[in-house]
């Protein structure tokens, strides 16, 4: 019975799951969970990555008690990275994607070099925290820790680097950069010395589903696995989470729901075209030399920060109940408006955004909570129709995945929203995904269709079907993120 851990880090938490191959399913066990988050140290936002490798190999430790295990891989999100100085050390802990550091940089990088010239290499969707404009942001500020890189790494790769002593990056991460040519599978070293960085510190690349070693030496006494393999799936974790949709055929969307919120659909190569620049879609490398088509929707973030931010932090149910209870809508706001990424107040940049487009501010909790879900659902149609009008292809079923899939009120307001068929589930996509790319390295799957039969065998999704649209069709045509 073949046996795989998947190492799943989210900008919120991290989860370690075994996966178990039983003859024609997959069986999943979670092993541990623990946090992951931004901390402010040293002045900046970072990642305390030296916390989470504890936590990592000591939950590995513990994956052993359900038997021996043949590989371990790692996924996490995209764009952040660490540098290493020539001796192979960590200079400084990677700062994190929310850090104020890009403010206005993405803005003065496009005025020296053409928006047109840069997506036509990357075909990435402009995000002021893409990794392009993190190290343009480090060469403007002259920070020491630039000058003195020999070697860059994304997040996933220095986790596997702790796990094996590997230096590559991974593909489907590395295309998340907006460094990287997708096309000519290879960095982009000129953009990259537009940034001011010296392109030698960029690593090798390698494709999903590759071999990167065996545990090293000091792993293994800390952890008793043995000399197991360790194998690159799709480290970035969405392209891990697609990889687990139980789809077939071509007409369908996918919505890996969670912190961020990504929708898209897959194709058979990178659609980098002014069309799809105007639409500000990004593309992404998948799983089997797929191509991910997508824009990033800021996502549940607007909901977990207005629970935290509550008297209490009231559980999920609590603050369903109390949406479900407010004016249906009534009001929106743009889920990727640069003020939610991170305010020090979500409530109150929803508030500053809804006065300041003469919208009515709701009075309570549940209102506040509703507003953004509503949005989220109107960006997801938004998304749709850019990617449908872009691709030319109809979208029968969109397939949420991911912790999102719980949320039963998002997922039938997506269904009214779009008028399409919502197939919600699995929850632990991402985990699944990074499984299915160490069996397929190892050839105890065969291809991605059957890595998705397989998927389809093993879990039950829940079906949500479009209800009257008139009244979302209203709310559309009211909606400020709409962008064509």
């Amino acid at each position: 019975m073949p046996s795989f851990v998947a190492v799943d880090l989210g900008a919120e938490s991290g989860r370690v799951i075994r996966g178990d191959l039983e003859a024609d399913r997959l069986r999943i066990v979670t092993v541990a969970r623990f946090p992951t988050g931004m901390e402010k140290i040293d002045g900046r936002l970072r990642w305390n990555l030296d916390r989470i490798l504890g936590r990592v190999i000591a939950a590995l430790g513990a994956t052993r008690a359900e038997g021996p295990v043949d590989s371990v891989g790692v996924d996490t999100w995209g764009v952040d990275f660490g540098l290493l100085d020539g001796r192979g050390r960590l200079i400084e802990l990677p700062v994190a994607y929310r850090d104020s550091r890009t403010e206005g940089v993405m803005e003065r990088f496009l005025d020296r070099v053409p928006r047109e010239r840069v997506y036509a290499s990357t075909g990435v969707q402009f995000l002021p925290f893409n990794t392009l404009y993190q190290l343009a942001a480090m060469a403007e500020a002259r920070e020491p820790a630039l000058a003195e890189a020999n070697r860059l790494l994304l997040v996933p790769d220095l986790v596997n680097r702790a796990l094996t002593g590997s230096e590559v990056s991974e593909s489907t991460n590395a295309t998340t950069t907006q460094c990287f040519d997708p096309r000519a599978g290879s960095w982009d070293v000129e953009l990259v010395g537009e940034a001011g960085v010296d392109p030698s510190i960029l690593p090798a690349v390698v494709p999903p589903a590759t071999v990167l070693g065996h545990l090293a030496p000091d792993v293994r006494e800390s952890t008793r696995l043995g000399p197991t393999q360790v194998i690159a799936p799709a480290t970035h974790d969405t392209g891990s989470a697609v990889a687990a949709v139980p789809a077939d055929g071509e007409d369908w969307a996918y919505l890996s729901s969670g912190t961020w919120s990504l929708v898209g659909v897959e194709t058979p190569e990178p659609v980098i075209t002014d069309a799809a620049r105007e639409a500000n879609l990004t593309n992404e490398g998948g799983i089997a030399s797929t191509n991910r088509l997508l824009r990033n929707v800021m996502g549940l973030w607007l909901v977990q920060r207005l629970r935290a931010e509550s008297n209490g932090a009231p559980d999920h149910e609590t603050l369903m109940a109390e949406a479900g209870s407010s004016r249906p809508l009534a009001s929106f706001v743009d889920p990727d408006d640069p003020r939610f990424l991170n305010p020090p107040s979500m409530r109150d940049a929803i508030a500053s955004f809804l006065t300041e487009t003469g919208q009515a501010v709701p009075s309570d909790r549940g209102g506040f909570v509703r507003c953004a879900l509503e949005s989220l659902a109107l960006a997801y149609r938004a998304v749709l129709d850019d990617l449908k009008r872009v691709t030319g292809r109809e979208i029968r079923t969109i397939h949420i995945v991911g912790g999102g899939a719980q949320n039963r009120m998002l997922s039938q307001m997506t269904a009214d929203a779009t008028g399409v068929t919502v197939v919600a589930g699995p929850i632990e996509a991402t985990a699944i995904g990074n499984v299915l790319g160490q069996a397929l390295a190892l050839g105890h799957v065969e291809d991605l269709a059957a890595a998705r039969a397989l998927v389809r065998r093993s879990f039950s999704p829940e079906w949500f079907e479009p209800g009257d649209r008139s009244r979302w069709d209203d709310a559309y045509g009211r909606f400020p993120g709409r962008k064509s």
